[in-house]
């Protein structure tokens, strides 16, 4: 075969594996995006990928290969009609950990935020649902830190940040917003089926949930400071504020691989001078504390694994349960420091 031919070959070949991915991306758009009940979207998206494997069949053949690219555009546009079609939503039965949207008021230095939450948990699923507003002074804003928590091995963690104030400390955590109807599942996330969240919380909710309550499976939070100058923390903290608000007025969706917890604190640091690059280590989330600390984030006076093992505070947090100094035995336990019983 000349070289010419084994070319067009190769072309053809790249051409088939990329309409291949697009159309398998396009069956599950019709499965999850589609009018209709369950059956009746299973039956839709069997149908497409029926056609979509007869599109892919007719490249093999020479003289049908541009209709079967005229019959992917036809096809893959039905499925960007239903991505573009489907609009995110406020009014939804939501789930309760993610029923009220939090809030902020400014007025000068002081911000109020509205419906940190605040539960009061006899299990994960049992608990009574509480609510309250707080001020802060973003002039006492002093610290920042990342909180990991992992429940499916090294690489896959939820990260959040609390932001401390003196004593007073503000959790906030980004989420997908469910609906009764919908547990969280990975693969409905990358198909417009969640909402994204901010829950601005108490942290004897957002961590002693995590530490404390939720067994199958048991998760394992690990509590890092972060290091960088206070103005760039501030800066941080008014975008998260800036953007929660908006989310109450402009709805978003959730997406796994772009818009999640850790993809969302990093672009909120993206106004700060020196901002980290995006990493591979972000979307292997559980790497994530691993790549601020090699990007000088985090406290680099002795190895990373051992600040792991002295970072992990699930001990710490049950010992500490409903305390109300719940925020300091926590990092006490992090900063190597002795607590009391």
């Amino acid at each position: 075969m000349r070289r010419g031919h084994v070319a067009v070959a190769a072309g053809w070949a790249l051409c088939g594996l990329a309409l291949a991915i697009a159309l398998t991306w396009s069956t599950l758009a019709v499965y999850y995006l589609a009018p209709g009940s369950q059956s009746a979207r299973t039956v839709a998206a069997g149908i497409f990928g029926v056609l979509s494997g007869a599109v892919i069949s007719a490249l093999v053949v020479r003289r049908t290969r541009w209709w079967a690219l005229g019959g992917f555009g036809a096809l893959f546009a039905v499925a960007l009609a239903l991505w573009f079609g489907t609009q995110p939503s406020n009014d939804r039965d939501w789930q309760p950990e993610v029923a009220v949207l939090p809030y902020a008021t400014f007025d000068g230095d002081f911000v109020t935020v509205h419906n940190i939450r605040n539960f009061d948990y006899r299990s994960e699923t049992d608990f009574t649902p509480a609510y309250y507003d707080r001020t802060f002074d973003l002039r006492r804003l002093d610290r920042a830190d990342l909180l990991a928590s992992y429940w499916m091995g090294p690489d896959i963690a939820h990260l959040f940040v609390s932001f401390g104030f003196g004593e007073e400390h503000l959790a906030v955590s980004i989420e997908a917003r469910k609906d009764r109807t919908k547990p969280y599942a990975t693969l409905p996330g990358f198909f417009r089926q969640y909402e994204l969240v901010y829950i601005a919380g108490d942290e004897r909710d957002l961590i002693r949930v995590r530490t404390n309550y939720r067994k199958d499976p048991p998760e394992q939070v690990y509590l890092f400071r972060l290091t960088g100058p206070i103005e760039n923390t501030r800066r941080v903290f008014v975008d998260y504020l800036r953007d929660m608000n908006a989310l109450r007025d402009h709805p978003r969706f959730y997406n796994t691989l772009t818009t999640n917890c850790t993809t969302m604190i990093l672009a909120h640091t993206a106004m700060n001078p020196g901002h980290l690059p995006y990493s591979w280590k972000i979307l292997a989330s559980g790497h994530a504390p691993e790549y601020a600390y090699e990007s000088g984030r985090l406290d680099s006076s002795i190895p990373f694994e051992q600040l792991m093992q002295r970072a992990h505070i699930n001990a710490a947090a049950q010992a500490a349960d409903q305390s109300p100094d719940f925020s300091q035995r926590i990092r006490a336990a992090a900063d190597g420091m002795a607590t009391r019983p």
